[in-house]
């Protein structure tokens, strides 16, 4: 499974010289984890988290100076989203496989991933993204299955059960070529963890 099988493409961005306050807003409204910086060219030069968004935002409240305390006067904050912005966790390309990211998010505690293709943003993938692949239903990852391997080479050759994303498939012709071929099929399907020939009389192929 690859980042483009489960990437967002329309995704909501910003530019440079855009308000800073605008960009919190609108992390605010949307529940965005963070709004990718893209130039002109629609390449990628940075992001803004809600951390970036935050920092430097909220002054202290003068009711709280009740022993005559001198007010501390922070800097301001930078105006535009260029003052901001920060380098993204995680950057990756649309083919890297879906496993090398999820290792990576969680090595950096990315919430998020920006894609890009010959520099310019092409997607993002977020850690609910992830989530959404790991725990899709049994019946709805056998579905998918069936339909792969009916366009593959009709619908009743192989019989398909699933158990916690694993796929249990039983080949009629028992061919070692074409189950190589169901194999890749079926691995590439999001949620599936793992693939087997259990009543195969040849080597069992799994995918993890």
């Amino acid at each position: 499974m690859r980042v483009r099988d489960v990437m967002t493409h329309d995704v909501v961005t910003v530019p440079p010289g855009s308000s800073a306050r605008d960009a919190g807003a609108l992390l605010a409204a949307k529940g965005f984890t963070m709004l990718p910086v893209v130039d002109g060219g629609g390449r990628l030069v940075g992001v803004v988290t809600e951390v970036d968004a935050l920092r430097g935002r909220l002054s202290l409240d003068p009711r709280t100076l009740v022993r005559g305390e001198p007010a501390r006067h922070d800097p301001a904050p930078a105006r535009t989203v260029e003052g901001v912005m920060s380098p993204p966790d995680a950057v990756v390309t649309p083919e890297v496989d879906l496993a090398v990211l999820a290792r990576r998010m969680v090595d950096a505690d990315a919430r998020s991933a920006a894609v890009v293709s010959a520099g310019r943003l092409v997607g993002v993938v977020t850690r609910r993204d992830l989530l959404r692949v790991i725990s899709r239903e049994d019946r709805d990852l056998a579905a998918e299955v069936r339909r792969r391997l009916g366009l593959y080479a009709g619908r009743h050759r192989w019989t398909v059960s699933v158990t916690d994303g694993r796929v249990s498939i039983v080949d009629a012709m028992d061919d070692p070529e074409d189950r190589h071929i169901v194999s890749v099929l079926v691995g590439a399907v999001p949620g599936v963890v793992d693939v087997a020939f259990p009543e195969s009389r040849h080597a069992v192929t799994g995918h993890d």
